[in-house]
């Protein structure tokens, strides 16, 4: 053999490259078994915002979201508080999602507290902006089609 690779053999090379040679040994299958597993994803993430994947439902659907949540509010019916807490909430996130796809101002609704009559005004201020706006919350007939 020839003397410059025994050498290498008999550990007279630098410590740094044993320590490198050592260190791309162990860390190489992690490494590839972390790039099979997330590159997938980024790929089908780069796609999706490429096709442009809507952010919200259309108008259409949230707008029978809100009148739907609406009616059941006023039915009010026998339901528990908690129920009727958590409706409430329900209709106060879609009307900001629908005044957010129209664009009118919901800066006062967001920034009330969840309960109390701050919060009912506000409520009843961004209904009117909606209904000054053209979204008809109230159909005429309870909101059925006439069969």
């Amino acid at each position: 053999m020839a003397r410059g690779s025994l050498a290498c053999v008999a550990g007279t090379s630098p410590l740094w490259v044993g320590l490198t040679i050592y260190a791309l040994v162990t860390l190489a299958p992690t490494l590839i078994f972390w790039a099979a597993l997330r590159v997938p994803s980024v790929l089908a993430a780069r796609r999706r915002r490429s096709v442009g994947v809507p952010s919200r439902p259309p108008i259409e659907d949230l707008v029978a979201d809100l009148r739907r949540l609406r009616r059941n509010l006023r039915a009010g019916g026998s339901g528990s508080r908690v129920r009727r807490v958590a409706l409430q909430s329900a209709y106060d996130d879609v009307l900001l999602e629908v005044c957010e796809a129209v664009g009118v101002d919901t800066a006062r609704l967001a920034a009330t507290p969840e309960q109390g009559s701050e919060r009912a005004f506000a409520r009843l201020v961004a209904e009117a902006d909606l209904e000054s706006s053209g979204i008809e919350l109230d159909q005429a007939g309870g909101g059925r089609a006439a069969a």
